[in-house]
């Protein structure tokens, strides 16, 4: 299985438990998240709409929202991609390995999780938060 995955999905990935904006939504959710999981899986990176934005009550003609969030968005996707190579594509374990060893402390993460809805939810961010 192929998935196109948006930068800073790949630390929500880490620390989603069920929740989100929707039931379709969490339905796409844990259906990526399982299959990130599996050493099969081909992940290309984007900073944009991708498998996971699909199913958001919050995609408007593949805008974030509004244009201001978008762009926020856009910016968090960019802090993580700046420390990947966006032009090849991975099998899914090894990135998610490689995303354990570069975000592994709140700091790591301050310009990508500072604002999120999600942090007091976010099991990834929480295990950070314990680490500083």
């Amino acid at each position: 299985m192929k998935l196109k995955l948006r930068g800073h999905h790949l630390l929500c990935l880490k620390g989603f438990q069920g929740y989100g904006y929707d039931e379709n939504f969490v339905k796409n959710m844990t259906f990526i998240n399982s299959k990130r999981k599996l050493p099969q899986t081909i992940i290309s990176l984007c900073d944009s709409a991708d498998d996971i934005c699909s199913s958001c009550p919050n995609l408007i003609d593949g805008i974030c929202e509004d244009k201001t969030q978008n762009e926020r968005v856009i910016s968090m996707d960019r802090e993580v991609l700046k420390k990947l190579d966006i032009t090849k594509e991975y099998i899914s374990t090894e990135l998610f390995d490689k995303i354990d060893e570069i975000f592994n402390t709140k700091g790591s993460v301050s310009k990508i999780c500072f604002n999120c809805k999600w942090s007091e939810k976010c099991l990834f961010y929480q295990k950070l938060s314990n680490n500083r």
